[in-house]
């Protein structure tokens, strides 16, 4: 295993006064709050297909404890706020990667996302909505590359998607 900052006790400072630290139990509701902020905010053309109950209902019996690893951005001091979080499902998988729309062009997302490329056992893959821009310029800009395109059959909302891939 790599030993990376967030490693060590109280999580590893990013840029701007943002800690990194791995996500606990407790953390369920404001990653929650993060995940239909920013869905809501970069994506507005996604149907709304699971109720914020059932949102939090998954992020606490599913996601946080299923995953291989899961990290949150929280503002630095006592009782910072969640500004970000990133999950690694299995080896090689990006499953979610979600910055609070105040949050975005401040480092953190590369941040987080470094912390995952660490943990991962080799390369990364990911999916993306092919009409989330943002999102796909971002990965692009950290080496990710585009390897198939699909018409949204695979993904509950029933959005076309791109899976990107980055090689170690």
């Amino acid at each position: 295993m790599r030993v990376t900052e967030s490693m060590y006790a109280g999580g590893a400072m990013a840029p701007g006064g943002v800690r990194i630290r791995r996500a606990a139990g407790r953390d369920a509701e404001a990653v929650t709050k993060v995940f239909l902020a920013s869905r809501a905010a970069a994506m507005p053309y996604l149907p709304r297909v699971h109720s914020d109950e059932d949102t939090l209902a998954w992020i606490t019996h599913v996601v946080l404890p299923t995953s291989t690893a899961v990290w949150v951005a929280e503002e630095a001091g006592e009782g910072g706020e969640l500004l970000g979080f990133a999950v690694l499902a299995g080896d090689d998988e990006l499953d979610h990667l979600y910055l609070r729309p105040d949050a975005l062009r401040r480092g953190i997302g590369s941040r987080l996302l470094a912390e995952v490329r660490g943990a991962a056992k080799g390369g990364l893959e990911l999916y993306v909505f092919q009409r989330n821009a943002a999102a796909r310029a971002f990965y692009e800009r950290h080496g990710f590359t585009a390897v198939a395109f699909d018409d949204g059959g695979r993904n509950e909302e029933n959005e076309p998607d791109v899976l990107y891939r980055r090689q170690p």
